[in-house]
């Protein structure tokens, strides 16, 4: 919970950007900087881009600081912003055409070894859902981080619930795969 002093101070700096002062958007910048950078880099692959579309969120950031009206967390506000700029990036250069019919994987919830999720780091588990194509990593992140249900990923990307539910499934079974081999390779390297 945050305390009354916490809350003030972003009500200051909120006001102030409104206001469009520099010290204020500077300090929202060195903020929530560091956690947007994340954001985008889970959904693009190229650390360049990245920070591109951390430029083109606080832009948008800045522009429609009007729009907040005060109910919910600023910072979840902001990251929608963010979501949502990563988002126009990949339908803009069509990285989200692909896709594929459910019917084409059978069985994929396979039982899986849940241990093996914890014998890895969340950097490996990051860089194996970096490794991604565009069009599976979207729709595991809009499903698996951001808490959308595959009705909402179906709207946003304007694909059918169907195709969010097989893409989903797919950035899973190749996740399970590749973090399958990594354990594979990490105990080889073990017993050798």
């Amino acid at each position: 919970m945050k305390s009354k002093a916490a809350t003030t101070d972003e009500q200051q700096l909120i006001a102030g950007c409104k206001e469009g002062k520099p010290w204020a958007q500077k300090q929202v910048f060195e903020l929530y900087a560091s956690a947007m950078l994340s954001v985008c880099a889970r959904y693009v692959n190229e650390r360049e881009t990245a920070r591109d579309l951390l430029q083109d969120g606080f832009i948008k950031v800045f522009i429609k600081i009007d729009s907040y009206s005060g109910s919910g967390a600023f910072a979840g506000w902001i990251r929608r912003i963010f979501v949502t700029t990563a988002l126009e990036h990949l339908r803009q250069n069509d990285a989200l055409k692909q896709s594929t019919s459910i019917e084409e994987y059978d069985n994929y919830l396979e039982n899986n070894d849940e241990s093996l999720l914890a014998k890895i780091s969340a950097d490996d588990l990051m860089s194996l859902i970096s490794q991604l194509s565009d069009g599976y990593r979207t729709v595991f992140n809009l499903y698996v981080i951001e808490g959308y249900s595959h009705a909402e990923i179906a709207e946003i990307l304007n694909i059918s619930e169907g195709t969010s539910r097989s893409q989903f499934m797919r950035a899973r079974k190749i996740l399970q795969q590749n973090i399958q081999s990594l354990n594979n390779s990490a105990y080889a390297k073990q017993h050798k």
